[in-house]
């Protein structure tokens, strides 16, 4: 069956980077886009960064442009998020997510663009 494996949360000062991964199973990982969004306490999951099937198109929220950057290696059936700059509302449960369809793409995708997600990994932005 699908799984996706998110590692790499840490509690981290405000200007400080992580990288976090993500291990696929279960299916065809580069037949897939793949995106990481993430869930602040009390608020909704929102969209933070996402990657098509073959790693050629990208898109970002507004407040992870710059700071942010999605990858994946298709040999290793890995998701990548680098972040730097990180602040306060940074802190966040961040989960990936893969889409339903094969090959499909969009800049701006909504929850029911995807059919699985990880369990999540705690990043926390502290002094």
């Amino acid at each position: 069956q699908v799984q996706l494996v998110e590692s790499g949360g840490a509690l981290v000062r405000p200007g400080g980077s992580l990288t976090l991964s993500c291990v696929a199973s279960g299916f065809p990982f580069r037949d897939y886009a793949m995106s990481w969004v993430r869930q602040a306490p009390g608020k909704g999951r929102e969209f933070v960064a996402g990657i098509s099937f073959d790693g050629n198109d990208v898109s970002y929220q507004t407040s992870a442009k710059g700071r942010f950057t999605i990858s994946r290696d298709n040999a290793k059936n890995t998701l990548f998020l680098r972040m730097n700059s990180l602040n306060t509302d940074d802190t966040a449960v961040y989960y990936c997510a893969k889409y339903q369809a094969v090959k499909r793409w969009v800049q701006k995708p909504i929850s029911n663009e995807y059919a699985h997600w990880g369990q999540g990994t705690q990043v926390t932005v502290s002094s």
